[in-house]
């Protein structure tokens, strides 16, 4: 046991269905349920499905990467050290902060918004009260052990994805006349999808909001981050990539085609949740009080996916000796208990400046956030082109390859390339600038640690023989 712990070994005990709804759990969440009627307000119906078609098609490629080079290297941490091994080691290290910044400002902003659908029920409580209630749900389910976190998110996750096939049932239905709309109105079919034009705006807008599109589909990399403590990760994570992206583009078109159809532009993104719209719409009973259930699921999921995301990195930066040895110690049921407290007190920072300072310090931060998801995107396909050269420039036969990424070098250079254009889009919108405004400054201050904080530890042992 002891030497498990000085170790920092973790355990593999997640089996196909966890990582499935892991990754599952970590996309279908505020992304897709308040984000869609923004874009479908900016691009138009036609433009919001292309954009998610768009958005697909990069997660699909990113993933294709992701999983040649979690199967070749199944490591917790993932991304991170692909990156350190294949693009440089303070690209790595800049990566892994990028990552934890992005789910533990989502962390924080997760328990504001679930104390906010709690108060839906109980508005005499403060909302202080459940931060406080679902800090210490959360974390209770990422402390015990890894399979029980796992259990957990399973749940969470299956609440989510019975709903959206629902809605999708429910929503087609309505949309050609099966379900009478509550109001009386006939059938819209599909005259709100046409009623402004195919691109009302023109094609700028869906430039403007890719990253916002790539942000919904956000998650899915966690599969990725999981490799290194699951059961046969040769065989499960191909089999988890494969109906991940099935059904992610099922449930995402699915949904925007729904959501696009029955509320006109005009109405999207004004108005309330898109999804409480169309269900009022539709005159389903109680349609409040089940999604605000809904959202509430989707919140505290995301948390738990959160929290155990950033607990990873700070495990797998301390592993790879570029942070104290104390975050890669676990206990003895294999959970990293260190970097997992640090990342909720993260968490709890980031929950702290969207109380105090929401204009300033939280808006910097959710800007930071929005861009790592993209940033970490091009680094797996910058890291999954060097790996796949490397590995032929050695000799070695493709066949070596358990799982092998189509048509490369096609896939990382245009997974690649897509990611670079969505960060170039944020330039042409004022709303999302603040991205690139606080981002950039942000990579350049890690690499500028790291260098820094490498060249303390290498002048430590001269100073010390001394």
């Amino acid at each position: 046991m002891q030497t498990q712990q000085e170790n920092g070994q973790l355990k593999r005990t997640m089996k196909t269905r966890h990582l499935i709804m892991l990754s599952l759990g970590g996309v279908i969440g505020t992304g897709l349920f308040f984000n869609t009627g923004y874009i479908i307000s900016t691009t138009g119906a036609a433009g919001t499905l292309l954009a998610y078609l768009i958005g697909a098609l990069v997660v699909w490629l990113v993933m294709l990467c992701l999983g040649e080079l979690s199967v070749a290297m199944p490591e917790t941490g993932a991304f991170h050290v692909y990156a350190a091994r294949y693009l440089g080691p303070a690209t790595g290290y800049t990566v892994a902060w990028l990552y934890w910044l992005t789910w533990t400002v989502a962390l924080g902003s997760s328990f504001t918004a679930a104390g906010f659908c709690m108060q839906y029920w109980f508005p005499q409580v403060p909302v202080w009260a459940w931060c406080v209630v679902f800090c210490a749900v959360i974390f209770g389910l990422n402390v015990i052990s890894t399979r029980f976190f796992a259990e957990g998110e399973f749940w969470f996750s299956l609440v989510k994805v019975i709903t959206i096939i629902a809605f999708i049932i429910l929503g087609g239905a309505a949309i050609f006349g099966f379900i009478p709309m509550q109001d009386g109105s006939p059938a819209p079919g599909l005259s709100n999808i046409t009623a402004e034009g195919w691109f009302p705006h023109g094609g700028l807008p869906i430039l403007m909001t890719m990253v916002a599109v790539n942000f919904a589909f956000s998650g899915t990399e966690l599969i990725g981050i999981a490799a290194g403590e699951t059961q046969n990760p040769h065989k499960v994570i191909p089999v988890a990539i494969r109906t991940t992206i099935a059904r992610l583009i099922i449930f995402f078109i699915g949904t925007v085609f729904v959501l696009a159809a029955l509320i006109p532009m005009q109405q999207a993104g004004v108005e309330k949740s898109p999804f409480v719209l169309v269900f009022e719409k539709v005159g389903i009973p109680y349609a409040a009080d089940i999604f605000n259930f809904v959202i509430l699921t989707a919140i505290l999921s995301a948390a738990n996916s959160g929290l155990y995301a950033s607990g990873r990195m700070l495990w797998s930066l301390s592993n790879e000796k570029t942070l104290p040895r104390c975050f890669a110690r676990v206990n003895k049921n294999g959970v990293p208990l260190t970097a997992l407290s640090v990342s909720m007190l993260g968490g709890v920072l980031a929950l702290f400046s969207s109380v105090v300072a929401p204009d300033t310090v939280f808006v910097a931060l959710s800007a930071i956030s929005g861009f790592a998801v993209v940033a970490v995107w091009i680094s797996i396909c910058a890291s999954h082109f060097v790996f796949r050269r490397r590995h032929l420039q050695s000799g070695q036969p493709l066949e070596a390859l358990q799982y092998r990424a189509p048509w490369y070098p096609l896939v990382p250079v245009l997974g690649f390339v897509l990611c670079v254009v969505a960060c170039v889009g944020l330039a042409f919108d004022p709303s999302q600038r603040i991205a690139l405004y606080c981002g950039l400054p942000f990579v350049a201050l890690c690499y500028g640690a790291y260098y820094l904080t490498r060249n303390l530890t290498t002048q430590e042992p001269e100073h010390v023989a001394e």
